[in-house]
């Protein structure tokens, strides 16, 4: 993306789990990510799994069901509706 040559975040492909971890701490460091971060295996189950990519909010229930699904981010962050799905969901999961 044109903004991140902009602000110098453009990274090689990683070709091993090492690399991916380093250039993940790098950007955390960097952008001051305070959430917690997974990392998808080199084989990119979670992306497959979910459609992540880029980047995608999702709102996981026990067991794995998926209760609020964004999307794709950046710019289809919409982290005002995750709050309201969350607090939907913790208001009828008791």
């Amino acid at each position: 993306m044109d903004s991140n040559r902009q602000e110098k975040i453009v990274f090689n492909q990683p070709r091993d789990f090492e690399a991916r971890h380093e250039a993940a701490r790098i950007l955390v460091d960097r952008l001051k990510y305070e959430l917690p971060l997974a990392l998808d295996s080199m084989d990119n189950q979670a992306e497959n799994a979910y459609a992540a990519w880029p980047e995608r909010l999702y709102l996981i229930a026990a067991g794995g069901r998926i209760v609020y699904r964004g999307g794709l981010g950046p710019f289809g962050f919409d982290p005002q509706e995750l709050e309201q799905a969350l607090a939907t969901h913790l208001a009828t999961a008791r």
